[in-house]
């Protein structure tokens, strides 16, 4: 079965890692909300009409893989961990244990996080204030030893109903697309 561009571009989203697949997100929210580029390093974008400093974090939802890696299993292990097999679907959220970190959380340096989701079926776009992560049940102000001034909170099967109020939009893979093409 050949996959459509929509599913390619999906799949591409899910393999890249870090700063590159927060790239994609960063475009996503700016053109969604028309945000301006910040021109510095203490935060993501700019919401000129609001005044605001933007944060933005997003996570792929990944089904959790409880097995170690160890010298038995280490090739099998590895043919394991593809998109494909990993990649979890909205709908499978009560079937799969996942664990989204949304980390590096500096709540001094901007004014709203939008952060969230990237399922393989859906992308969910979630918003807080600076004020409301500090004040978020599930928030952290503690992310490493010694690490002063910045956190993190989790979004996995225990806390994802904590989230639903502050979810702000759903989007499917050809909307992201067509929204940044």
């Amino acid at each position: 079965m050949t996959k459509t561009n929509i599913e390619m571009f999906r799949d591409g989203i899910f393999a890249l890692r870090t700063r590159r697949f927060g790239n994609v997100a960063e475009i996503m929210i700016k053109k969604i909300y028309k945000l301006e580029d910040s021109h510095t390093i203490k935060y993501d974008k700019f919401d000129a009409s609001q005044n605001n400093k933007i944060e933005i974090k997003f996570s792929t939802v990944m089904k959790k893989n409880n097995k170690k890696i160890d010298e038995t299993n280490v090739i099998q292990q590895c043919l394991n961990a593809n998109i494909a097999n990993r990649a979890m679907k909205y709908n499978e959220k009560e079937k799969y244990k996942f664990d989204c970190n949304i980390q590096q959380i500096k709540c001094h340096k901007f004014d709203i996080l939008y952060y969230g989701l990237f399922f393989a079926d859906k992308i969910l776009i979630y918003k807080m204030t600076s004020e409301q992560i500090k004040k978020f049940n599930g928030y952290c102000d503690k992310q490493h030893d010694g690490n002063i001034g910045e956190g993190q909170f989790h979004i996995n099967n225990k806390t994802f109903i904590d989230h639903k109020q502050y979810l702000i939009k759903e989007i499917s893979y050809q909307q992201l697309y067509n929204i940044i093409k």
